[in-house]
């Protein structure tokens, strides 16, 4: 069992179903991971700053295995020069998409106008995305909030929608929550501010042209064919990150397509080989086990294997084995090892 390579074109590109972009979690070792579970998921990098990938180390942040693919990029930034320049990194690096921040509520990025603030400054958003897309052959996305304090109104989202779109953008991937840019958290801004799903249904009727994606706070396949009654694309973030094997489902409930994971063992065992060619580069096994910590969850003996996990992988001339040892804590034959649906 290896990762599925996928060919994508501009025209080609599924949103259907897509893995949000989240710090310090979507890196390429968990899209790998992920690309074992589903080949049709959409997968999305960090954000990552224009300033870092033109003043940082460039291959760095854009390093990633063929088998990811499909593959966006997500970037942080404003300056329409700059959000240019790495429009065409992510196509000379083989991205399948680049993709605007205009959610993040940080203050840390707020401070460099990228992110959510950037719903205050719907020009600013479309004088970037025309940059863009004047710069590479790749769909230029947004991922945005339906507002932010101050600015709260549907007739304000529609005019941030309106002016992005008049510079050539097509899909927008849509949190259905306004970001609160102070005094709470970027984590309460995950939680606290109400979801309004039917803003975004109403997004998609008011402009049928446009590929409408929902997002936030989506947790279950059944959930996923719900918003598709009424949007293009549904994009799920901590859950696929912290429950997994859910995506081990999405190429058959939602694409028609026959499974590629068979069981979370067969899964692990496939991830060996990645792990140990990163290992020989000199990556840390920690850096890499964090990832699969959630696949045996609800599962007989999974709470052990991720102990084992927590209280091995640090130490040093940590390898595979680590991981195998883990795999053994949790039997084989339970079934709840075995696939299921996750449509409740």
């Amino acid at each position: 069992m290896t990762p599925t390579t996928t060919a994508t074109t501009s025209s080609s590109l599924n949103r259907r179903f897509s893995v949000a972009p989240m710090m310090d979690w979507t890196t390429s070792a968990y899209r790998y991971f992920a690309r074992l579970l589903s080949r049709r998921a959409l997968l999305y990098t960090e954000m990552v700053t224009t300033g870092a990938l033109i003043h940082g180390d460039t291959q760095r942040f854009l390093r990633h295995h063929e088998a990811e693919y499909p593959l966006a990029l997500q970037l942080g930034g404003s300056n329409a020069s700059e959000l240019a320049t790495c429009a065409r990194l992510a196509e000379d690096n083989g991205f399948d998409e680049v993709n605007l921040n205009v959610g993040c509520p940080s203050d840390r990025v707020q401070n460099n106008m990228i992110g959510a603030c950037l719903m205050e400054h719907p020009k600013t958003v479309a004088e970037g995305v025309a940059a863009m897309r004047a710069a590479t052959e790749l769909p230029v996305t947004v991922k945005h909030r339906i507002g932010i304090n101050g600015r709260e109104s549907f007739d304000q989202l529609c005019e941030f929608i309106e002016t992005v779109a008049a510079a050539g953008c097509t899909t927008f991937i849509v949190h259905a929550r306004i970001a609160v840019l102070e005094g709470l958290s970027p984590k309460e801004n995950r939680d606290i501010p109400p979801l309004k799903y039917d803003w975004v249904y109403d997004l998609k009727r008011r402009y049928p042209h446009l590929e409408i994606i929902i997002n936030g706070g989506i947790k279950t396949l059944g959930e996923c064919r719900s918003h598709l009654e009424h949007v293009d694309g549904v994009m799920i973030g901590r859950e696929a990150y912290q429950n997994p094997w859910m995506l081990a489902q999405v190429d058959a409930e939602l694409y028609g397509e026959t499974s590629i994971a068979q069981s979370r063992h067969d899964v692990l065992r496939a991830m060996l080989p990645y792990i140990q060619s990163e290992l020989d580069r000199g990556v840390y096994l920690s850096h890499i086990s964090r990832h699969v910590m959630g696949l045996f969850h609800g599962c007989k003996g999974g709470r052990q294997f991720r102990r084992h996990i927590s209280e091995n992988a640090h130490r040093p001339g940590s390898g595979v084995e680590v991981i195998e040892q883990a795999m053994a804590k949790v039997p084989e034959d339970h079934p709840e090892t075995t696939p299921l649906l996750a449509s409740a």
